[in-house]
């Protein structure tokens, strides 16, 4: 029997039940120096064990770290409404499982495996995993508003000495704790499942993990960038309508945009990191199982994998604790420093250490894996994605740094044109960061096909589409450092707006306060300025971030989507099956066009939640805004617009999540082919519009940071302009652009389970499925925009 013969025995086999019914090779049938694979991974969960520790010791240094009491009471009060936030998207996430749910009882329970379904044993497991997967997304996001309001109140505090570094410094800490923190959790659970669950039962227990992290990321995500963005559009405006300050106390908008910032830029990266990097490795684990026969080699593989994720969390944490102290020797008692400069010095030094110790450890783990160079080469490929972490950062910095040209463009376009100026210098922006965002993912994925071309063939079927998921791996490769530095923008954008509310220099004696209690005395201007330059360096990484998610969504669901092409092709052995998968079949067209059209749909939905919400939270504080007598905005008043930034943000997500869902479904239901070109479609459309429309705000916010700090022009025309740009900016980067990741991943993944269920049904019974499950999804399109219309909406609605 030859490869692609024994293959497709394989995939037959394996398809009852799809990847569920996936087996996972005996990990200690090979041994690796000497040690069995199953042993060597044990390792991975200490290392793993050790991460946990480190992220909660970093994050008890920062709570016992000091901080004046009015800072501290306003970063508790922000911690407070984010957590019922939480709270409240919590239960609502209940309620999205129990859609899935019922798709995992039908598909599992009574329509695999020829009619006699999976067992209950197996069902039960595949559920129990997807909450698991939930309960990941949402404890790690959880963890990550805590310690960024933990940091966010003595990062302002610190601002006071005098000195940047500490400014600097803390936030960078708890982002390390939230990113050492997310992965050693992703780990365990991933290990644990390869050692200690029976082979027969991974399969299973990893698609459930992975659709259920996937549900808990979309939601959090979109959910959470809507109601971030309604929360500063709302806070924004008023710097326009009332001539106030950045952060006035009196604006009761401040509390819900400093919330937004943890629901938004804390919860929802936390939970999308989090997805990404588990949904990622189960991608990666079906496709070894799938398409590579040889169980040593299969092992060999999987013990590969995981041996780098957990090599790339140590070079991670060693990477941060020698940039720290180069940083802290260089900058320690300076009075200025570029803030994001040791930012870049650690993304480098961490890519550079990781792609060495990759080299290092695959020859000694799998010297012999093929023909004896595949260590070298499945090195390369993951290394383009490694160095992906470093060298997209790079190019997104050229689009949206303080000192990018773009932004300066923006600026200028302003000074004379105004807004309308402002809006086409950002959109121009955004457009030529698409095309070399473009450019450069092409480059590396080419490098990583090139390569896949040379003997990987041997061991694997398609080992292009391998290659791309080891490169959509390597992008979060180093983990830690890429979710620390993507956390720093919520704490650095907070410490301002903490800073601000405290009404630190109104308390009495405070200077006399501060000198007897903490042995220093406060330098109130040099605080205002570092923090408000340091949010700048916030910006930018929270911009460079985005497009390392947004690249792995892509280039990963073309793992994801080998897994259902396998299927209905028999292994690649149907060749009428295969070619169906092209431009030259309609319905595959069609699909790709399809793809398209959703995506707009959602920038155009997520967007019109946002206006909306903005529009009922502007009307408030409008109407609430006290100038005159108060010193700041009541709690009552505060609280109101959060509760009118959830509304929103529920209404806004219970309409897009229902109509992907739904939509799935039909689509799947409709033709499997034209389905797998509306998954291509959504991923290669969605990448280009998430990509133009994070990098245009980007410019915008960086734009307006630049008048406020540099220019010092704060309350003038230009500054008004620059603050327009920002709002229109803010739905374009932080909640339409950043939800397509996991809403890419979810439908991939989701669509595993649709595809392999339409496949048990009869044309007719599909055809009436696809008819009913497409009317829900055009009924929740419409409520999307003319359910959401600011003109339907009446008072008090």
């Amino acid at each position: 029997m030859n490869l692609s013969e024994t293959l497709a025995s394989l995939v037959l086999a394996s398809t009852h039940g799809g990847e569920a019914n996936i087996k996972v090779p005996d990990l200690g049938s090979v041994s690796f120096l000497g040690v069995k694979g199953s042993s060597l991974l044990l390792v991975g969960i200490l290392v793993s064990l050790a991460g946990l520790a480190l992220g909660l010791g970093i994050s008890s240094k920062i709570k016992k770290m000091p901080v004046h009491r009015s800072m501290l009471d306003i970063s508790e009060l922000i911690y407070e409404t984010a957590k019922t936030y939480l709270v409240t998207q919590g239960k609502f996430l209940a309620v999205l499982w129990a859609f899935i749910a019922v798709i995992i009882v039908a598909y599992f329970g009574f329509l695999t495996n020829e009619g006699h379904g999976l067992g209950f044993g197996r069902v039960l497991i595949v559920l129990v995993f997807s909450m698991i997967g939930i309960l990941g997304s949402s404890a790690v996001a959880w963890f990550g508003i805590r310690v960024n309001t933990y940091a966010n109140s003595r990062t302002a505090f610190a601002a006071l000495e005098g000195k940047p570094f500490a400014t600097y410094a803390i936030p960078l800490m708890a982002g390390m704790s939230i990113g050492t923190m997310l992965i050693s959790t992703e780990l365990i659970i991933m290990l644990f499942i390869l050692l200690f669950v029976p082979g027969e039962l991974g399969g299973a227990c990893f698609i459930g993990f992975a659709i259920g992290e996937s549900l808990g990321a979309s939601a959090l995500r979109i959910a959470g960038g809507i109601f971030t963005k309604i929360a500063d559009i709302g806070s924004d405006l008023m710097k326009i309508v009332f001539k106030i300050k950045e952060d006035d106390a009196r604006n009761p908008g401040v509390i819900a945009d400093c919330t937004g910032d943890n629901a938004g830029d804390s919860v929802g990266p936390s939970a999308d990191g989090f997805e990404t990097y588990g949904v990622t490795g189960v991608a990666l684990i079906a496709f070894i199982v799938l398409a590579v026969t040889d169980p040593a080699h299969q092992v060999q593989l999987l013990v590969w994998v995981f041996a780098m994720r957990i090599m790339m969390v140590i070079a991670s944490v060693f990477s941060y604790f020698v940039n720290e102290a180069i940083a802290k020797a260089r900058f320690g008692d300076a009075t200025h420093m570029d803030f994001e400069q040791p930012l870049t010095a650690l993304v480098w030094l961490t890519s550079i250490v990781s792609v060495a110790l990759t080299f290092v450890v695959s020859r000694l783990l799998i010297p012999d894996l093929g023909d004896g160079s595949l260590w070298w080469k499945l090195s390369i490929i993951i290394s383009m994605g490694t160095l992906a972490g470093a060298i997209i950062p790079e190019v997104i910095k050229v689009f949206t740094s303080v000192s990018s040209g773009h932004v300066r463009e923006v600026v200028t376009a302003s000074k004379e044109g105004g807004a309308s100026l402002n809006v086409l210098a950002g959109l121009t922006a955004g457009n030529f960061s698409a095309f070399w965002m473009g450019v450069v993912i092409l480059a590396l994925m080419g490098v990583g096909y090139g390569v896949s071309t040379q003997g990987l063939s041997g061991i694997m079927v398609a080992p292009e589409v391998f290659a791309f998921g080891l490169i959509a791996f390597g992008f979060l490769g180093m983990g830690p450092v890429t979710i620390a530095v993507d956390s720093y923008g919520p704490v650095t954008d907070n410490a301002q707006s903490v800073y601000e509310l405290s009404l630190i220099e109104n308390v009495p004696n405070v200077k006399a306060e501060v000198k007897k209690d903490f042995g220093f005395e406060p330098n109130f201007e040099k605080a205002k300025e570092y923090l408000e330059e340091n949010d700048g360096a916030g910006n930018t990484f929270k911009a460079t971030a985005k497009p390392v998610l947004i690249g792995t969504a892509v280039v990963g669901a073309t793992t994801m989507i080998f897994s259902i092409v396998m299927v209905l092709t028999g292994g690649l052995t149907d060749a009428s099956q295969v070619r169906k998968i092209s431009i030259l079949f309609p319905p595959f067209l069609l699909g790709l066009m399809m793809g398209g059209a959703v995506i707009y749909w959602f920038t155009g939905a997520s967007t019109q939640a946002v206006s909306t919400g903005a529009y009922r939270a502007v009307e408030f504080i409008k109407k609430n805004m006290r100038l005159e007598g108060v010193e700041k905005a009541s709690v009552e008043d505060s609280k109101k617009v959060v509760a009118i930034c959830t509304q929103y943000a529920q209404k806004g997500m219970i309409n897009i999540f229902i109509a992907v869902f739904f939509g799935t479904l039909a689509f799947a239901f409709l033709n499997e082919f034209f389905f797998i070109g509306y998954l291509i479609g959504i991923a290669l459309f969605g990448l280009y519009q998430a990509l133009f429309m994070a990098n245009a705000g980007g410019a915008w916010d960086n734009a307006k940071k630049v008048v406020e700090t540099e220019l010092k022009a704060k309350g003038t025309d230009l500054h008004a302009a620059t603050v327009v740009g920002d709002t229109v900016g803010d739905p374009f980067k932080d909640t339409s652009s950043v939800a397509m990741n996991p809403i890419i991943k979810f439908t991939t993944l989701f669509g595993l389970l649709a595809v392999e269920l339409a496949l048990q049904l009869g044309s007719g019974v599909r055809w009436g499925l696809f008819a009913a499950f497409f009317v829900v999804m055009l009924v929740f399109v419409y409520r999307s925009f003319y359910g959401m219309r600011i003109e339907a909406l009446k008072e008090g609605a």
